[in-house]
């Protein structure tokens, strides 16, 4: 879909349309109940979130049973991810696998041979390959995974690798939800907004809606486009400028993957990251050109402007305007240039906003957000503080598998979980060998960087598990094509559950118990659901 503009901006060339798509409506009810409450809430349109909105790591598992198939290396004895079978990097880490439909559409080495393709990665989130930093992040949690797999592995000879694998996996997620909350969401809102808004760990509360919010989605966590750098550090060992690899205008590494196997691998972009810090926002300047100028996406020729979708992304959501969200979070509604002066320090861009708009109530929420003077000791103002904060509590407390409810983890594994940090997980997959103790927090090398080998690790002996005596009669009950087992524990047996991969369908008895005699039955079989 295309919107209308009228424009003197010669970067658009002979265009006289943004290229928009639309977000995909829910269907409309047709309860009658649903009718006889009202017929304007029936044809009120509606987003479907496409994903899932908790956070679990669907980012590195995927959020569909295909996906999660796709992503496994169901070879593997011990529960590992799927990874590059063309490319390691010089000490033998592996890359993302690529996706299976070649050739893909990202973009290729102008230097290279035609034999030398580097494919799209495949990760849990399709966003993989946008920008360097986010495939960087994506190799580092599988690396991670696959880490701590083989630990586990050792650890627990007699688990199958369906165990390792959904051990792991939840190990993984509960890292997620410590470093997004604990590290990383109290600097963007602030420890005021965060007290107030998310607080102490509670427990689970049925009640708690954990969806994502459009508000959230469309308008309040895109305020990161802003903190978004127009240029990609590449630095060497001493954090400085990389000898062999310069640093890259943003737009260069848009659907570049091949950068990463070619050009030093994680190392140069991850010192990058830890050694520059964000862009810090400012109502004058509040997106780098390489966003609004050179944005590039895979299914649109041409160059996008990130700015105008996200305020056309919130239209298309019939977001109610910025001063109404200011009235749901307790704020003074914005009436007069003296209000709006009062949470935006710049006059020349309160006179701008106020002149385009003609009026407050008609102010886009996702840049009157923007431009609010941060909280002390936060990245973000008031309204975004709000809805973040908001958001965040409902994704942590309406989670019954959150890390910290009691009976998702015994209590020396969550004292090990909250250990681990993002730089521990850094130092661990790659060949960064200095990290600050926060990843979050910019420090100045060397003075606040940490040799890894001084950055605390959780010790999995935690998830140690004795041999269960019953399984020392029977031994394992046996892998199965297509498929694996768990064990199950009650008081008087053990379990042998079993259950097939994606795309394939039981046959056979799926429990078999251990008994004095050994197994009681032969393990089922997987076979084709098309067959």
């Amino acid at each position: 879909m295309c919107f209308l503009y009228k424009t003197n901006d010669k970067l658009s060339g002979n265009r006289s349309c943004v290229p928009f798509f639309r977000s995909s409506p829910a269907c409309f009810s047709s309860n009658a109940e649903a009718v006889s409450a009202g017929i304007k809430q029936v044809l009120q349109r509606q987003q479907l979130n496409s994903i899932t909105s908790f956070l679990d790591a669907s980012t590195v598992y995927g959020h569909t049973p295909y996906l999660q198939s796709a992503l496994r290396d169901l070879s593997s004895s011990t529960g590992q991810l799927a990874v590059n079978s063309r490319f390691t990097d010089q000490w033998g880490r592996p890359y993302l696998p690529f996706v299976p439909k070649t050739p893909s559409p990202c973009f290729q080495d102008p230097d290279g041979g035609q034999g030398e393709r580097v494919e799209c990665f495949l990760a849990g989130d399709s966003r993989v390959n946008e920008v360097l930093p986010l495939v960087t992040l994506h190799t580092l949690w599988v690396r991670e995974h696959n880490r701590i797999a083989e630990v586990l592995h050792d650890l627990n000879p007699h688990w199958s690798s369906e165990i390792i694998y959904q051990e792991t996996r939840k190990i993984i997620g509960a890292l997620h939800q410590i470093i997004t909350i604990r590290d990383y969401v109290p600097k963007i809102i602030g420890k005021e907004a965060f007290d107030r808004y998310i607080g102490p760990y509670r427990g689970y509360d049925p009640t708690t809606n954990p969806s994502a919010s459009n508000v959230f989605a469309t308008a309040a966590f895109r305020f990161g486009h802003a903190t978004i750098s127009s240029v990609t550090r590449r630095l060497n060992e001493s954090f400085q400028e990389h000898e062999q690899f310069s640093s890259l205008s943003l737009h260069k590494t848009f659907f570049n993957p091949w950068r990463l196997i070619k050009e030093g691998g994680l190392g140069p972009v991850l010192r990058g990251l830890l050694g520059t810090p964000a862009t810090v926002v400012t109502p004058e300047n509040l997106l780098t050109k390489e966003l609004t100028e050179r944005l590039v996406t895979l299914n649109v020729p041409g160059d996008l402007d990130l700015a105008a979708l996200n305020l056309q992304r919130g239209r298309d959501h019939g977001l109610p305007g910025y001063n109404d969200w200011r009235a749901f979070c307790g704020l003074a509604r914005i009436r007069t240039n003296d209000d709006f002066g009062k949470v935006v320090k710049d006059e020349s861009v309160v006179g701008k906003i106020m002149d385009l708009y003609k009026h407050s109530d008609n102010i886009d929420v996702w840049l009157g957000g923007l431009v609010e003077e941060p909280l002390p000791g936060s990245r973000t103002g008031p309204l975004f503080s709000c809805l973040i904060g908001k958001q965040m509590g409902e994704l942590r407390d309406g989670d019954r598998f959150w890390w910290e409810r009691r009976g998702v983890f015994t209590q020396r594994q969550r004292m090990e979980l909250q250990i681990h940090s993002l730089s521990r997980v850094i130092c661990d997959n790659s060949e960064v060998k200095d990290a600050p103790l926060d990843a979050f927090r910019f420090g100045k090398f060397p003075s606040g960087f940490r040799l890894c080998d001084n950055i605390p690790s959780m010790n999995l002996e935690a998830w140690r598990e004795e041999p269960i005596p019953a399984l020392t009669s029977c031994g394992s009950p046996g892998k199965i094509a297509h498929g694996d087992f768990v064990f199950l524990f009650t008081s008087e047996e053990v379990v042998a559950l079993y259950s097939c991969y994606h795309g394939y369908i039981l046959t056979g008895v799926a429990e078999i118990v251990c008994t004095e005699n050994g197994w009681s039955g032969q393990p089922p079989g997987c076979i084709d659901d098309d067959s």
